[in-house]
């Protein structure tokens, strides 16, 4: 009954760190076309302004009466800081591939992480995927492609902006895998505050060396900066964190394919981006995709 429970929240987690991440497509937009921030600044942005608060929640966390454990051996300390690397190269890929080519393409060829999860739940963390599952992970994908509709360009022109987009998928599949085999010892906030030095390291390097624009040419890019900071990072990213804790890494990452349903709907109201037929069917596509999952989860092998 309890596993039941805490399954459920963590589904339910899953869910509402979806919609924080939704926003982030947005976000960025915003503040590369309109406020003349690089891309790989707005991504260093993103985790410098989460820091303070996620070692804030760390800090409270250890005024429980049982606090949970802090790293302290040198493996763990590494293996929280390559997964703030991972997610630093997730985001500056992933900030490139919207420049270099569609918004539609960036965010499909970016949601293929879930395979690659798949994949590494199977290999490393020894789920046992069914082929209902499989089936159900096409399904979703199939959804979430009908999902871009027409935005969705499949040519040469695009070809560099479309690799990163797929390399960003890579990336962001490590970092979930590693989060998911970090979840088993600390908390969600020990995690994205140890990451999230690597993370704000690695991406201020990167920025400075594609010679990008740091500052905002207007105060209001600031408050769309601090925006993606807390909404996506801290409160998205942070639930994600805390469901991978509940949920098998291969069912996890799959319901993070609700984010580009929910982005789509977020460009609708704050762009009057109006999703078309095909779009809508894909939503719907790709929500049986979901429920198929949600009846056939994987389970670690006995």
């Amino acid at each position: 009954m309890r596993e039941t429970s805490t399954g459920r929240l963590g589904f339910a987690a899953m869910l509402t760190g979806a919609v924080g991440i939704a926003f982030a497509p947005n976000f960025v937009r915003e503040c590369v076309a309109n406020y003349e921030i690089g891309p790989s600044a707005t991504a260093f942005y993103r985790v410098f302004f989460a820091l303070p608060a996620l070692w804030f929640w760390s800090a409270m966390e250890q005024r429980r009466p049982n606090p949970p454990r802090r790293p302290s051996t040198a493996k763990e300390k590494r293996l929280l800081l390559i997964a703030g690397i991972f997610f630093a190269f997730d985001m500056a890929f992933w900030h490139w591939s919207i420049k270099l080519t569609t918004v539609a393409n960036a965010t499909l060829l970016a949601n293929f992480a879930p395979i690659v999860v798949t994949l590494g739940a199977w290999l490393i963390l020894k789920e046992r995927i069914t082929r209902t599952f499989v089936l159900a992970m096409v399904i979703a994908l199939a959804g979430a492609a009908m999902l871009a509709g027409s935005s969705l360009q499949l040519t040469a022109r695009h070809l560099v902006g479309d690799g990163l987009a797929i390399v960003t998928a890579l990336f962001y599949g490590s970092y979930q895998l590693t989060v998911k085999l970090l979840r088993s010892s600390f908390s969600p906030a020990t995690i994205m505050s140890w990451a999230g030095v690597s993370a704000g390291v690695a991406l201020l390097a990167i920025a400075l060396i594609s010679g990008e624009s740091m500052l905002p040419n207007a105060p209001g890019g600031w408050f769309m900066l601090l925006a993606l900071a807390l909404i996506s990072h801290v409160a998205g990213q942070g639930l994600i964190a805390y469901a991978f804790g509940h949920l098998p890494a291969s069912f996890g990452s799959l319901s993070l394919l609700m984010q580009p349903m929910l982005a789509a709907l977020i460009a609708w109201v704050w762009f009057s981006e109006r999703p078309g037929p095909l779009q809508a069917l894909g939503g719907f596509v790709m929500l049986t995709g979901l429920y198929i999952a949600t009846r056939n989860r994987p389970a670690r092998k006995s």
